[in-house]
């Protein structure tokens, strides 16, 4: 899979969102490496996730509606959400991308999902502990993300939810089944 065809698609973000994009892909890549991953599928993941965050709101629900999702309550109220909604169906839709997975790691890569593949772990945690994130706690988080794929994102998740909840934000369902998912399969 040739993934530079597809770095054209990164000309309309800004030079931030464009070198961030192209940060994630590499960490994909890396940790696909370090996993057991498809390293193309991480490459293109990684490079694509982001493709409509710069999106004005109208265009990306537009996106979402013609790609068949039904917004849930929490997420027509989450506008910072719809663009891994939106990356998703447009990566689908306008570029062609017919890839279950690619889809998923797309669709869930802010929010995360119980039951999540291993691409979609890839794509989370590479989004997470890419080279020019720096906040609270990133070097605890990488530090978790070289054990496992698993400790990375609970120490991502939890770091997550509190930040939201501390700003009395919303929580989406999917981040909390994801944490469950992952405590559930620990105890296993």
């Amino acid at each position: 899979m040739n993934t530079d065809k597809y770095l054209h698609y990164l000309d309309s973000l800004s030079e931030y969102r464009r070198v961030h994009s192209l940060n994630v892909s590499s960490e994909a890549v890396r940790f696909a490496e370090k996993y057991g991953g498809d390293v193309e599928k991480a490459r293109l993941a990684g490079l694509l996730h982001d493709v409509t965050k710069e999106t004005d709101n109208e265009k990306q629900l537009q996106i979402i509606e013609n790609g068949g999702i039904i917004l849930t309550e929490l997420e027509k109220r989450s506008p910072k959400l719809w663009h891994a909604i939106s990356g998703a169906c447009f990566v689908r839709d306008v570029i062609g991308i017919d890839d279950p997975d690619i889809f998923n790691a797309i669709r869930y890569h802010t929010t995360a999902r119980a039951g999540m593949s291993r691409l979609e772990k890839i794509i989370f945690l590479a989004d997470f502990t890419s080279a020019e994130r720096d906040y609270p706690d990133i070097d605890v988080i990488r530090e978790h993300a070289e054990h496992s794929l698993e400790e990375g994102m609970l120490y991502g998740i939890k770091f997550t939810i509190s930040r939201l909840v501390g700003r009395g934000n919303l929580v989406s369902p999917d981040a909390l089944a994801a944490y469950n998912d992952i405590l559930l399969s620990k105890s296993d």
